[in-house]
């Protein structure tokens, strides 16, 4: 039997339909969500995920600028913008579009964007949250992955979860966030040995590496949910990190590529949005 396919876009627009009335009762208050997006350079995938962003912004009702950076900028220039961005009222939330240029090192990124408008949960202080249990903004792919996990009905408590790939964008929080519901997890990465042998035995299997089609059907235990993050660019479309067509005969549930986990990626960023503007409509300063 093939596996229950788990549509990020069909989650993704329920999201929306929850924020309509939470942005409608912070219009009552004079509050209107807003979400500045940064973008450094060129990049065509860049461009069009900011695109998408502000699509989305859109659809929730909230207000969305974009701050375009020439390739070239300096980091003096990249961390000037950010500051300022800090202290603009009408922004609640700012998104740093990843990777940055060479020449600039994204812990600029963590280390200057204020904590409380951090919608994408990247900063240390986010972070270290996290991992002492008291999240403030959860990194957007990990949670959007939790939600997709939640709304398909798969339980997470007592399971075996394999996340493969240990970045701070995703696999690290990914664990956290697993572990806080009382999974147990196993990390693995470019230096694991026999990889599949790790795979095998996960009732909840996270790809998160950035290679092609490295997650095979025979790599999957019979029934397991496969949750692919991976975004490649392969023969001219974009494919995940498992073999979709392979993987989907083997698993209970997967993920496609496109079309699964980046629409609750996004999501999830304007979820945190929202929620950084009604923490600063209920702060006393704010009134």
């Amino acid at each position: 039997m093939a596996a229950i396919v788990i549509e990020g876009a069909a989650a993704a627009r329920e999201v929306y339909a929850g924020l309509k009335e939470r942005v409608a009762q912070l219009a009552l208050a004079n509050v209107r969500p807003g979400l500045a997006a940064v973008l450094v350079g060129d990049n065509p995938a860049s461009k069009i995920y900011i695109r998408n962003k502000v699509r989305a912004c859109a659809e929730a009702g909230i207000h969305s600028e974009v701050h375009a950076l020439a390739a070239g900028t300096s980091p003096t220039e990249l961390v000037e913008t950010l500051a300022r961005l800090n202290h603009e009222r009408d922004v609640h939330g700012i998104l740093v579009q990843l990777p940055l240029p060479a020449h600039l090192d994204e812990t600029l990124v963590a280390r200057t964007v204020a904590a409380q408008k951090d919608v994408d949960g990247l900063t240390w202080q986010n972070l270290g949250a996290l991992m002492a249990g008291h999240p403030g903004f959860e990194p957007c792919t990990p949670r959007g992955v939790m939600t997709m996990l939640d709304r398909a009905g798969i339980s997470v408590e007592g399971r075996h979860a394999v996340v493969v790939g240990r970045s701070t964008i995703v696999g690290k929080p990914m664990a956290l966030m697993l572990t806080s519901r009382s999974a147990t997890v196993t990390v693995c990465h470019s230096r694991t040995v026999d990889l599949g042998a790790h795979t095998r035995r996960a009732d909840i299997l996270v790809a998160a590496t950035g290679r092609a089609g490295l997650i095979t059907a025979e790599m999957v235990k019979p029934g397991a949910a496969v949750i692919d993050v991976g975004i490649n660019r392969s023969a001219g479309r974009i494919v995940g990190d498992v073999d979709f067509a392979g993987v989907k005969d083997v698993a209970g549930w997967i993920t496609p590529v496109p079309g699964g986990v980046g629409p609750m990626t996004i999501a999830m960023v304007i979820s945190n949005t929202v929620l950084a503007a009604e923490r600063v409509a209920a702060s006393p300063r704010a009134s």
